[in-house]
């Protein structure tokens, strides 16, 4: 199954935003890499050159390949709405994505692998598929004998967040999506209407 497998503080140090978590290279070093450091002229970024950097940083925020997020903003310029938070709409109702915002995982990696190892499920049937677009309505799950994996109850008491779309039972360990995200609730820096300048060209 494809994903991301490069490095993490390089991409968190170009676009100095902690996209895969809390990073320690980070915090040391919060200017972009290369050879001469913070003291590097940096020419004038092209408009081209912003919009793509918006594009990448969705795709590394939310650990879609190219190919993946292409034919997804062709369903989001496809369907009825405004194309870029349709676009931020989908990629927030993924599996994967759902399962870090419940606090299942700490972070998004974490929550794919939890995925597609067939802890979770999703009205009672086990889904294995990090990209499986969640409906309003839906059942997210631990499965029963993954209840007391270390790494979920970990994640589940280190303090979760709360989020307007989703609702979690923490009792039997389920939560419900219950409507689609609007812009205002997704709290990632994503300038979606660069993206959507970029696919236009």
């Amino acid at each position: 199954m494809a994903r991301y497998r490069g490095p993490k503080s390089k991409v968190a140090r170009r676009f100095r935003e902690a996209i895969f978590g809390p990073d320690k290279a980070l915090e040391r070093k919060n200017y972009p890499p290369g050879f001469h450091g913070p003291n590097k002229r940096r020419s004038k970024q092209s408009e081209y050159a912003i919009q793509l950097q918006e594009k990448q940083k969705a795709k590394y925020t939310y650990g879609i390949l190219e190919r993946q997020f292409s034919n997804m903003f062709k369903k989001a310029s496809a369907s009825k709405g405004i194309t870029g938070e349709v676009l931020l709409g989908m990629c927030e109702s993924r599996l994967d994505n759902t399962v870090f915002r419940l606090g299942i995982a700490s972070t998004r990696r974490g929550a794919r692998q939890l995925v597609t190892h067939r802890h979770i499920t999703v009205n009672g049937d086990v889904v294995n598929i990090p990209s499986y677009q969640l409906k309003p309505g839906d059942k997210i799950s631990v499965r029963e004998r993954s209840k007391s994996l270390e790494v979920i109850t970990n994640s589940l008491t280190s303090g979760r967040k709360n989020y307007d779309w989703l609702v979690w039972d923490n009792d039997s360990m389920t939560g419900t999506f219950v409507q689609m995200p609007e812009r205002t609730q997704i709290p990632e820096n994503i300038k979606e209407q660069l993206i959507v300048e970029l696919y236009s060209k």
